[in-house]
Formats: C-alpha cells, structure tokens, sequence
C-alpha cells in the first residue's frame, strides 16, 4: 500500500450514497433558506432583528456543510478498502490496553462521517490512537499521550476491512 492509498478515506457505497444524499438535499434546500432570509428582512431593522440574523447564520452552517461534503466525496474512494499487513484508515481495528488482554476494544479507524454508518466507535486516523496504530502490525505495542495527558499502551490483536 502506499502512502497515498493509507491516506484516503474509504467509503462503502452505502456511506457514499448516504453523503451524497445529504449533499443534494442541502442543495434543493439553498431557495428555502435564501427566502426565509427575505422574509426576516423584510421584518424591520437588521440591527435588531434576531430572525434575520438566525436565519443567516443558519446558511452560513449549511454552505459550510455543502462545501465540506463536495470536498470529502470528491477525494473519498468508494469500494473495499485494500488488505494490508499493517493498520490503515478503513480498518475495523481491535487493541487491548496496557498488557491486560481482558481489556480491550475494536473500533473502526476512519472518517467520522461514517460513523452513522456502523455501531462501531470511529476513530480518526489523525487523532493521538490513530496516529500510534497507523502503520502497525498484528501484535505490535504502540504508546500514545492521550489528550488528558496519560501516556498509553496498547496492543494490536487483529485488524480488516471495514465490511470484510
């Protein structure tokens, strides 16, 4: 796998519709959103008109969004994540803590827009356990500093595909 495969983000199709979907209905919903900001204008003085200002600041969220979606889908690779020997973004992931191996967890390492895709907690491959886990092989030991400041050690047990 190269580098560049490791720093893709993989979407089933079903996560990929489901996106796109959402993007076409924030869309189709830019006129309603463009009037209701006229109909909040009309209402008097911008200065103190709290509608108005909702209703831009609801916009302003809403383009945030589209603009966020086209970019994601746009460099998202839709399909099965490729198998690798070592953990990469796309991966369902399972680790335990600290040599204990009653202690463990399986989590999907990805983006979190497919989160509501799965049961699985989703990790970020930019966060502290993410970054420590990249890479890794079956068995390895990582450290990491997680945010409250504790350094951790974990172990990768198993890892594959999401969906595999």
């Amino acid at each position: 796998m190269t580098s560049s495969e490791a720093s893709k983000t993989w979407l089933s199709q079903d996560a990929y519709d489901r996106l796109q979907a959402e993007l076409d209905e924030l869309i189709a919903a830019r006129p309603a959103v463009a009037a209701e900001i006229n109909a909040r204008r009309e209402e008097g003085d911008l200065r103190e008109n709290g509608g108005y200002h909702a209703a831009r600041e609801e916009q302003g969220k809403q383009e945030g969004r589209i603009l966020y979606l086209k970019e994601f889908l746009r460099n998202a690779e839709v399909g099965e994540a490729p198998t690798a020997d070592k953990v990469a973004p796309g991966m369902v992931v399972t680790i335990y803590f600290d040599e204990d191996k009653t202690d463990t967890e399986k989590f999907l390492l990805g983006s979190r827009e497919i989160a509501s895709t799965t049961d699985l907690t989703v990790y970020s491959p930019e966060s502290a356990l993410g970054v420590a886990i990249l890479h890794a092989t079956k068995g390895q030991t990582v450290t990491y500093t997680a945010p409250s400041g504790a350094d951790i050690k974990v172990t990768v047990v198993d890892f594959s595909p999401f969906g595999a």
